[in-house]
C-alpha cells in the first residue's frame, strides 16, 4: 500500500492506474478507523480494482466548541489497518495540501437539504463536508464513492452535489455497521464510559419503536417524536432531535408522506451519537 500526501502525488498515480483501465473506488474518512470504515472498503472493492482511503480530519465541519482538536489521530493504526484490508492507497494530507490558500474563501453548499436534521444545530457543518469532499473528487477522480448510511443527511447533500455539479462519480450508500447489541459504530463511541456504552443501544431501538408505531398506524409524528424524545431523556440522553422526516426532503414528515427517515442525535455523556432507519409505507 502506497501512503501519500501530496495532491500532485495522487494525480500521478491515479493517471497510471487510469492508463491501466483500472476502475478506482474512493472512501473519504477523518481517520480513528473502526470496522464500520473497513465495510465501506470492503464495498467500494465490489466495484473496482482500485480503493483510495483518505484519512482527513477537516476543520472546516467543525463548529465552535465542537471535538476537532480532541478527536482521535491515528494515522499509524489506520495505516495498518488498511494495508490489512488491501487497499492500494491511503491519502492523508496536510490541512495545507488541502487548503493551499489558508483561510478557505470558495465554498460548496447544497442548500435546503441542509437545513434539517444535524444541520439545523450546526451551522457551516455540510458546508465544510461538501467542500472538501468535492476537493477529494477532484484530486482523485474517482469513478466510485462510498459513504455510510448512517450519515444519512451527509449522504443525502453528496449525492445532490454530485449530481448538480456533474461529477461523473457513483456515490453508494453502505448500509450501517453495528456492534453486536445494535449501536452504530462509531469513532466517537470510544468516548463512552462503560456504563454509557452499555446505554447507548437505545438509541437504536427507540427508533425502532418509532417504526413499529408507524406501521401500526401512528400519524401524528410530532406527537411519537415528543413521547420517544422523553423517553431518551429519562435514560439520560441529551436529545438534540428525534424526528420521523420526508426521505427525500428531511423536512419534518407529514401523515401523507410515504417514504420516511426516522432519526435521531444524541449526547451520551461526552460524545453525540446518530443513527438512523428508513421506511416505506404502502400507497393509500
Amino acid at each position: 500500500m502506497e501512503r501519500l500526501h501530496a495532491v500532485a502525488e495522487v494525480r500521478e498515480r491515479v493517471t497510471q492506474w487510469r492508463r491501466e483501465s483500472r476502475a478506482v473506488g474512493l472512501v473519504p474518512t477523518m481517520g480513528n478507523l473502526h470496522d464500520g470504515h473497513l465495510s465501506l472498503v470492503r464495498e467500494a472493492r465490489r466495484h473496482c480494482e482500485r480503493v483510495v482511503v483518505s484519512v482527513f480530519v477537516n476543520p472546516t465541519q467543525f463548529g465552535p466548541g465542537e471535538d476537532f482538536d480532541a478527536y482521535p489521530r491515528t494515522l499509524e493504526a489506520d495505516a495498518e489497518r488498511l494495508r490489512e484490508a488491501g487497499v492500494e492507497m491511503l491519502f492523508a494530507p496536510t490541512v495545507e495540501a488541502m487548503y493551499p490558500l489558508g483561510a478557505n474563501r470558495t465554498w460548496v453548499e447544497v442548500d435546503a437539504l441542509g437545513d434539517h436534521l444535524c444541520g439545523a444545530d450546526r451551522p457551516g457543518h455540510f458546508r465544510g463536508v461538501a467542500t472538501v469532499v468535492s476537493k477529494l473528487f477532484n484530486i482523485v477522480q474517482p469513478d466510485v464513492a462510498v459513504f455510510g448510511e448512517k450519515d444519512f443527511q451527509q449522504l443525502a447533500i453528496l449525492r445532490r452535489m454530485a449530481t448538480e455539479l456533474l461529477f461523473p462519480i457513483r456515490i453508494i450508500g453502505a448500509p450501517t455497521a453495528r456492534e453486536a447489541d445494535g449501536l452504530a459504530m462509531s469513532s466517537r463511541n470510544g468516548f463512552l464510559t462503560e456504563t454509557e456504552r452499555a446505554r447507548a443501544p437505545l438509541l437504536q431501538q427507540h427508533l425502532q419503536d418509532a417504526r413499529r408505531a408507524v406501521e401500526q398506524g401512528e400519524r401524528d409524528f410530532r406527537a411519537l417524536e415528543k413521547r420517544l424524545t422523553v423517553s431518551l431523556a429519562d435514560h439520560g440522553f441529551e436529545v438534540d432531535y428525534l424526528t420521523v422526516a420526508n426521505a427525500d426532503t428531511l423536512a419534518p414528515a407529514g401523515p401523507d408522506d410515504r417514504d420516511l427517515l426516522i432519526a435521531a442525535a444524541a449526547r451520551l455523556g461526552k460524545p453525540r451519537l446518530i443513527d438512523n432507519l428508513t421506511l416505506s409505507l404502502p400507497a393509500g
